[in-house]
């Protein structure tokens, strides 16, 4: 047999053992490589910016050496091993089965303190603070550190930090306030050196200006506001986040320029002019 043979032989071999694939949004899937011992569950990450995964397992019949829910970021393009499904011996009556969930960014994100960051808007202009840091009507838990700001639709949006387009949705048209309504955000995700994302969401139906992979700056239009998702009126909601488990972020607190100085807390009801 030829090497070129072989080598396709592998491949097929391979191919064949990975099959059975799970795929979440064109970006992360889960492999069962299966042998003769058991089943071994790889993750892989499709896209061009880290992210963060949880794969939780349930099992009968299988042994699993270690813990069955794990949490691992994977960098651009990498696949890796997560778990591996031991069968016990003679019995052929083993299943189980399995969930994942996902976010952008790095569970080990250490945000760079010394950023100050720019406000969300054109320069010279003010938007008045419907939601600051802390704000009981939901920015607590994991979006303490979130901001909301009274726009009007259509509104220049602007990227507060330089980074990397990690993910866009803007082909929503409706807002509202029942639970399942969060599906309807269309938004911005920039990724930050530091691991950390920027998150600007209720955007306008066709109101991102950029996409996935455009490197922006400080300051640059990156879509225009909206009113679309979890919302009960026009508004930009922002916040840096940092990624945890199951598919979810903790908010950050961050400092924002001012013509009046350095905003270390951004409250309820202030009008802040953007540099």
């Amino acid at each position: 047999m030829t090497k070129t043979c072989l080598a396709s032989l592998i491949c097929l071999m391979i191919a064949a053992q990975a099959a059975n694939a799970r795929c979440k949004d064109d970006s992360v899937c889960i492999d069962e490589v299966v042998d003769a011992s058991g089943v071994e569950l790889h993750a892989r990450n499709l896209l061009q910016v880290p992210i963060t995964f949880t794969l939780g397992v349930k099992s009968k019949h299988y042994s699993v050496p270690g813990p069955n829910t794990v949490t691992q970021t994977l960098r651009p393009g990498e696949s890796q091993p997560v778990m591996r499904l031991q069968a016990k011996k003679h019995d052929d009556k083993g299943s189980f089965k399995y969930d994942f969930k996902w976010t952008v960014g790095r569970k080990d994100a250490s945000h760079d303190d010394a950023q100050v960051y720019a406000l969300p808007y054109s320069s010279k202009l003010s938007y008045r603070v419907l939601q600051g840091y802390g704000s009981r009507f939901s920015h607590t838990g994991r979006e303490q550190y979130a901001v909301d700001f009274d726009m009007p639709v259509g509104t220049p949006v602007h990227a507060a930090r330089s980074g990397v387009v990690a993910r866009t949705e803007d082909s929503h048209s409706k807002g509202c306030w029942e639970d399942n309504c969060g599906q309807y955000a269309n938004f911005v995700v920039i990724l930050h050196s530091d691991g950390t994302t920027g998150e600007y969401y209720h955007l306008a139906e066709g109101g991102a200006l950029v996409e996935v992979g455009d490197n922006v700056v400080r300051g640059q239009a990156i879509a225009l506001s909206g009113n679309t998702g979890h919302t009960t009126m026009p508004h930009l909601h922002f916040a840096v986040y940092r990624a945890i488990d199951w598919g979810r972020t903790q908010s950050i607190a961050v400092r924002f320029d001012s013509t009046d100085g350095i905003i270390d807390r951004p409250r309820r009801g202030a009008r802040y002019v953007a540099l």
